[in-house]
């Protein structure tokens, strides 16, 4: 029972994280009308997101393993509910800068501890488990966000995506009030000094940034499309909001269908294999959006391309986050604040980069990605070359 209520209060309290990106994005055009703004600007509110989630990534690890993980998450989700409730009130694009970068800081607290919290109660391939199942619910939201997002877009406005968005924050914080129990045993005192020499040990061990940033880049360049998809299908394919929002819910679902299934493939396949089809998946991928881009650019090589990829993303990213956990178990609370810091910053980095040379083109984003997942690929290498050693 407690394998069934436990994911599902730890799906709840990340729902708000994992969709505001997607709702939000189709109502770029919107915020530059609006605000008579830039695209540069409007994507923006993606990376500033991001800066937030690197920043409150570096201490709620640590401040979870000495004050417990429940507290933590109470504060945290607080702080994300009104953050949300300041995007639907923005009345300028810089006030709505700043609310997203405060929802960014709450949003790190359930990415960071959730999964603290998982490697508190499970171990291994039940982990990895645990993370699919749970990848199964809320990527299911992921998938529907889109065309969510248009609808409302089209019927409320701009500030309809973002009051979604802060009713479930509001619920997911009721939630976990609630119900959500604690998991961490043993609280440790945790000091200035104990944090640098957790860092330390961390950033010191090759294999430990090996594994855990070529998830993180996969996330990135999975995100550098995402941001930059209202544009390209919209203004540079001219497709309509429709078609816009199905091609993306393609893209989306091909993540949240395998996603949901990595359970049972991990079943019939080993860590090892899932992580070397998923990242060859995705070089594979990222190649055709590239190689499409400059020989037949068009709606449908695009989408299915980047699908390619999705798969390969949605495959690799849970073994190797689980594997990057267990590299130092002593400091879980340490080692997945530096690894969701460091994947905010990477985000944070390669959405900004997307939006700043931006140009309308396809090519362009497709270069982008492709060297993203390249040093993905590279990283992944001198992972198993290390873990063989």
């Amino acid at each position: 029972m407690k394998d069934f209520i436990r994911p599902m209060l730890y799906i709840i309290s990340l729902i708000a994280c994992c969709i505001e990106i997607d709702i939000s994005v189709p109502c770029f055009p919107n915020l530059i009308e609006y605000f008579k703004t830039t695209e540069s600007l409007a994507q923006h509110t993606i990376s500033i997101n991001f800066l937030g989630f690197f920043i409150g990534s570096l201490i709620v690890g640590p401040l979870s393993d000495a004050y417990g993980r429940r507290p933590i998450m109470i504060l945290g989700n607080a702080v994300l509910m009104i953050g949300a409730l300041c995007c639907f009130w923005a009345s300028t694009i810089f006030s709505l800068l700043e609310a997203r970068f405060f929802q960014g800081i709450g949003a790190s607290v359930s990415a960071v501890v959730v999964f603290a919290m998982i490697a508190d109660t499970y171990s291994g391939k039940k982990s990895a488990q645990i993370i699919g199942i749970m990848n199964a619910a809320f990527t299911c939201f992921m998938a529907i966000s889109p065309a969510l997002g248009c609808y409302l877009n089209q019927v409320f406005g701009w500030r309809g995506n973002y009051a979604v968005v802060g009713i479930i924050s509001i619920f997911s914080w009721i939630a976990i009030v609630l119900a959500l129990p604690e998991t961490l045993k043993i609280k440790k005192r945790v000091t200035v000094k104990q944090i640098k020499y957790d860092c330390f040990i961390l950033l010191k061990s090759n294999y430990f940034l090996c594994t855990s940033s070529a998830p993180s880049l996969l996330y990135a360049a999975y995100l550098s499309f995402i941001t930059s998809a209202p544009f390209l299908y919209r203004q540079t394919l001219g497709l309509s909001l429709y078609d816009y929002a199905m091609h993306q819910v393609i893209v989306v679902s091909s993540f949240s269908i395998v996603s949901m299934l990595s359970g049972a493939i991990l079943k019939y396949m080993t860590s090892l294999q899932c992580a070397v089809m998923g990242i060859s998946l995705s070089i594979i991928g990222v190649i055709s959006f590239l190689l499409g881009s400059l020989v037949f650019p068009g709606a449908f090589i695009t989408t299915i391309s980047v699908s390619v990829f999705s798969v390969g993303f949605a495959l690799f990213y849970p073994v190797i986050f689980t594997a990057s956990l267990s590299i130092f178990p002593s400091i879980k609370g340490s080692a997945t604040s530096l690894i969701m810091s460091k994947r905010a910053i990477i985000i944070a980095l390669v959405v900004f980069t997307t939006g700043h040379f931006y140009d309308g083109k396809l090519s362009t984003v497709a270069q982008i990605m492709f060297c993203v997942v390249s040093i993905a690929g590279l990283l992944m290498g001198l992972s198993l070359f290390k873990n063989k050693r």
